[in-house]
């Protein structure tokens, strides 16, 4: 099935929503099950990983086996995989020719650099090893572009866009957390691909969401306005992490979804921003960061942003389970939580809200703090 496509990089077009296969490893007969679903909701994309234990096997396999059924997009399946910064050339290699093995494939559509979260990572990039591989790479005809995903600052994604290296980036953009948004837009308008990393699930939960949720974007479902959102800005495609059939059905329904929101859908987005204000009273954090740096490196806008959406959409497991990652997650996530807060007052007179931020920052982290969760690999 055909459903519209986008221009990805200087690749391959790729249709709206593209599959991740992390949360498909339970089997080969799953990953076979939920590829198929993927074909049948029009999608030609597929993002996957070697850290995400046996997905590329079961990827391969599943591939070949609908290939002899003539299930398979037109134009055959589009592939991202990725590889970690940091890897010896010798080593890096070696994990490419054993990628392209367990997919069973001879050529990769889409190398991405996975978590370039670091100027490190980016120092092996522009003049590492990380240099040496993908010339080596190109040379022998293994890959067909280059790309990056990141949970690195601002900052550091724009450096690397702004290096022209690169041909698409995975970013996290979402409904809720639209901070990045306008890099999105420099790399679209420098001809890069860019990929939504799972906007319904780190993006709010949104397969589950609240009921205040739920209430504040009617008559829309907060996942289907938070994917509208997002293409309706441009974004390439949005990876939806399937586990099962069902989590195809908006998907599907959206195939075709790419112009700019209607009135009903901006209707529901200033209706959502308004509920949370309303809650947060003039506690309502504006994320402006003017707040930053703070002298104990506290990421003060994010863990405020996720009060925000603690007490503003009642996103309770949400929060909780992004706030208790923190420091526990290595380059992955923020470092040093609310706790740290030792009451300075140097970002007082920075806050454009004039917000008691040390309160704030300690009613975050009694709200928040708990146990952390088992972490799927971002």
């Amino acid at each position: 099935m055909n459903f519209k496509r986008r221009l990805f990089g200087k690749g391959t077009e790729v249709s709206l929503f593209t599959l991740g296969t992390m949360r498909a490893i339970t089997s080969a007969e799953h990953m076979h099950e939920i590829i198929e679903a993927a074909y049948f909701a029009g999608i030609n994309h597929i993002e996957t990983a070697p850290t995400y234990g046996p997905a590329e096997d079961f990827l391969g396999q599943s591939i070949q086996q609908l290939k002899q059924n003539n299930i398979q997009p037109e134009g055959g399946w589009v592939i991202t995989s990725k590889i970690l910064p940091n890897l010896q050339f010798s080593e890096g290699k070696r994990l490419l020719r054993r990628m392209l093995g367990r997919l069973k494939i001879e050529k990769l559509n889409n190398l991405a650099i996975h978590g370039l979260n670091l100027e490190e990572h980016l120092e092996w990039v522009l003049e590492g090893d990380g240099s040496k591989l993908i010339n080596w790479a190109k040379d022998q005809n293994l890959v067909n572009q280059i790309g990056f995903s990141s949970h690195g600052s601002t900052s550091l994604i724009k450096k690397a866009i702004n290096t022209k290296i690169f041909n698409f980036c995975s970013l996290h953009l979402h409904l809720l957390d639209p901070e990045r948004i306008p890099l999105a837009k420099i790399a679209l308008e420098e001809g890069m691909g860019v990929m939504a990393i799972s906007p319904a699930d780190k993006g709010g939960h949104l397969n589950n969401p609240s009921k205040a949720l739920v209430e504040d974007c009617h008559p829309i479902p907060p996942i289907e306005l938070a994917y509208r959102f997002l293409l309706a800005q441009g974004i390439t495609t949005l990876t939806v992490g399937a586990s099962k059939k069902n989590d195809f059905i908006i998907p599907r329904k959206l195939g075709f979804s790419d112009g700019p929101l209607n009135e009903v859908e901006k209707s529901s987005i200033k209706q959502l921003n308004k509920k949370r204000k309303q809650r947060l009273g003039e506690t309502y954090c504006g994320q402006c960061r003017a707040c930053l740096p703070c002298p104990s490196q506290i990421p003060i806008n994010e863990i405020l942003r996720l009060r925000n959406l603690n007490i503003g959409h009642e996103l309770y497991e949400y929060t909780k389970e992004r706030y208790n990652l923190i420091n526990r997650a290595g380059h992955w996530w923020e470092t040093v939580n609310a706790s740290s807060c030792n009451n300075c007052g140097d970002c007082l007179p920075r806050c454009p809200y004039h917000l008691k931020i040390p309160d704030l920052l300690k009613d975050a982290h009694l709200r928040l703090v708990d146990k952390p969760s088992r972490r799927l690999w971002e």
